[in-house]
């Protein structure tokens, strides 16, 4: 499979310490086969330093094409997620979150099954591979797992990692969905959307997770599993 350009999307809200870090990272990475990089940065009305560190980063990196959004009031990851994919023009998609817990030199990686012809979709796995791992929270990762096992149940699907933030998307199929969540509800509901594809090829890629303590910046909460189970029912029984 040919490829020329990969969107990159990252949601932003208050990463003002952490964005020009992952923006270098992904500035630094070198895509096999001469793959283009279309960044697209959604400021989802940070309170913090944001948008001065963004806007400071497209002047002194020119050479980095970024395409940079914003929203007047906070609208939720999500939210965010549907604006940068409505803007991509690559032939394919990455999510990318704007803090450090994952490394962009894993997109050549991501990418393999893709431009080898196997996979239309691709999920990196923070509980596949060789690759480092922080040791974090147990009931996060029980979580996780439950997460993803009930989920499997409605879209079909054996996935180890349904809530990673690293899925490669085929920029015109993922388009052609309607999606709803504007939170954290993004990752069931795209999951099981996408699962319902006709002949829809799903891949996943063991990947390395440079987690953050809560002190460090995590947002993400046990309400939001409650949500993410929600989502799982609301579109995986009512379809």
């Amino acid at each position: 499979m040919q490829i020329r350009t990969l969107s990159i999307v990252i949601p932003a809200y208050n990463e003002g310490h952490t964005i020009q870090r992952i923006l270098d990272k992904i500035s630094a990475v070198d895509l096999n086969g001469g793959i283009a990089k279309q960044v697209i940065i959604v400021n989802d009305c940070s309170t913090d330093q944001t948008d001065e560190a963004v806007n400071k980063y497209m002047v002194e990196n020119p050479c980095l094409p970024i395409i940079y959004l914003k929203h007047e009031i906070n609208r939720g990851k999500g939210a965010a997620l549907h604006t940068g994919i409505s803007r991509a023009t690559g032939e394919y998609i990455v999510i990318q979150d704007a803090d450090l817990e994952y490394d962009p030199q894993e997109y050549n990686d991501l990418l393999k099954p893709i431009r080898n012809g196997f996979a239309d979709v691709v999920y990196g796995s923070r509980f596949m591979g060789g690759s480092p791992h922080r040791v974090l929270f147990f009931w996060h990762t029980i979580g996780n797992k439950f997460l993803t096992a009930f989920s499997n149940m409605f879209a079909n699907l054996n996935l180890t990692d349904m809530e990673t933030c690293y899925k490669v998307f085929d920029t015109k199929m993922l388009q052609s969905i309607k999606l709803n969540e504007k939170r954290f509800g993004f990752e069931p509901e795209v999951t099981i959307k996408i699962s319902r594809i006709p002949k829809v090829r799903i891949y996943e890629v063991g990947i390395s997770y440079y987690g953050r303590t809560y002190d460090e910046g995590k947002k993400i909460g046990w309400k939001d599993g409650f949500h993410a189970l929600y989502c799982i029912i609301k579109y995986g029984v009512f379809k």
